[in-house]
């Protein structure tokens, strides 16, 4: 599979500290990969939310000259002509919300396309036991979600999605008790208690690997393996697809490195069938 516009862009971003404002501009590139090779740095900069000079001192971190010479750069990585698309008109709001969750899911594809990092992150979960979860606020479904069903391969999951000043007395239990791993659902609007409590994580001696919406959320630089997954913004609220998928992908690529996970698969289904648990 060749590698989509958002994918190369991905590629050109990595390994550049980037300020806060600069990876706002980074992930509204990313977002419209396929216009963008089109935009003057004054349409992208409003695009962005961010003033014109810091699109030519972004262009500039990324060592090029100015930003017409980023912009041929990605004129030349990028399609020649912008892609083709429904026209939008005939949607309705709904539907474009739809829509825009289809192509999040199409851009996961894309990240998926190189496995490395999601069997990486496997291995590393299915190593920690205890596994802490962690999401707080808007995350706090992904990583509830996660919980319940890594509780049923892995042998002792721990579900953080409380914040306050126990957080950090969790984490040092999960520590205590063996952990080498943490499981962070980071997303948007994220909350200044996930950062802090994730450097806290590092400094404890963790692996952090995150669910982000971006590979510049605030939470990558305490971060030691970052998968991202967009989130849909066509609604009030974010919808996120992606990140719920990535989720389970997770829990496939956990599950293929614990040796006991199929067996305690079945073991799960032969207690639930005796306790009638489930309704046929």
């Amino acid at each position: 599979m060749s590698e989509s516009p958002a994918a190369r862009l991905q590629k050109l971003f990595e390994g550049h500290r980037l300020t806060p404002t600069q990876r706002r501009i980074a992930h509204c590139m990313v977002r419209g990969a396929a216009d963008v090779p089109f935009l003057s740095s004054v349409e992208l900069a409003e695009l962005a939310g961010v003033s014109q000079p810091s699109v030519t001192r972004f262009a500039v971190a990324l060592g090029f000259d100015g930003y017409p010479a980023l912009r041929r750069y990605l004129r030349e990585v990028a399609p020649a002509e912008r892609a083709e698309t429904v026209d939008s008109d005939s949607y309705n709001s709904y539907q474009q919300a739809v829509e825009g969750e289809i192509e999040n899911l199409r851009r996961l594809v894309a990240v998926l396309a190189e496995p490395g990092p999601v069997e990486e992150a496997g291995r590393l979960l299915a190593g920690s036991t205890p596994l802490p979860v962690l999401g707080l606020r808007a995350a706090s479904s992904q990583a509830r979600g996660f919980a319940y069903f890594a509780g049923k391969v892995h042998p002792d999951v721990r579900l953080l999605d409380e914040g306050g000043s126990m957080l950090a007395d969790r984490i040092d239990a999960a520590v205590g008790s063996g952990a080498s791993a943490l499981l962070c659902f980071a997303l948007p609007r994220h909350p200044r208690e996930v950062v802090e409590a994730l450097r806290y994580a590092r400094e404890a001696g963790l692996t952090v690997v995150t669910v982000a919406d971006s590979a510049f959320a605030p939470v990558a630089h305490h971060s030691d393996l970052l998968i991202p997954a967009p989130v849909g913004t066509g609604l009030a609220f974010d919808t996120a697809c992606a990140p719920m998928l990535l989720g389970r992908v997770l829990l496939e690529a956990m599950a293929d490195a614990l040796p006991q996970a199929q067996a305690r698969l079945e073991d799960f289904d032969a207690k639930a069938a005796a306790r009638g648990l489930f309704v046929e």
